[in-house]
């Protein structure tokens, strides 16, 4: 489980989903580095809980900047947005009751999501919002 790295596939070129991007890079780098070092149930609940409020803030903002241009993908954008998101909520809900969550297989399912969703799915759309004036 590495941690995960900025890189030129990355970029979508609208800054600033490339800032949040970074954001919520770190924001899974933390809790990962949380885990590896054997950071308690309330820490590492509490890092996933920031994790999803940053997503769900990235989303909504994506998703907006999607829906002001009329970018054409983004209803199947939105379902794999509340797909992960549904992910992250489940495992946050099953830690916080005390239940049985295997952390670093969610870590490698999210980090493997993201780099998928960002080399993948979110360069369909900065090409997009950069022909209509979005950088």
């Amino acid at each position: 489980m590495t941690l995960l790295t900025w890189n030129h596939a990355c970029r979508v070129r609208v800054r600033a989903m490339d800032d949040q991007h970074g954001i919520l890079m770190d924001a899974m780098n933390e809790l990962r580095l949380a885990v590896v070092h054997g950071g308690g149930r309330e820490q590492v609940s509490k890092l996933l809980d920031q994790l999803i409020e940053f997503t769900r803030m990235h989303f909504a903002s994506e998703e907006h900047l999607m829906e002001q241009s009329g970018f054409p993908g983004l209803a199947d954008h939105r379902r794999l947005h509340h797909s992960i998101l549904a992910q992250i909520l489940e495992a946050a809900h099953r830690l916080q009751y005390g239940e049985g969550v295997e952390m670093r297989a969610l870590l490698c399912s999210l980090r493997d999501w993201f780099i998928e969703h960002i080399e993948g799915a979110d360069q369909e759309y900065g090409p997009w919002l950069n022909d209509r004036g979005i950088d």
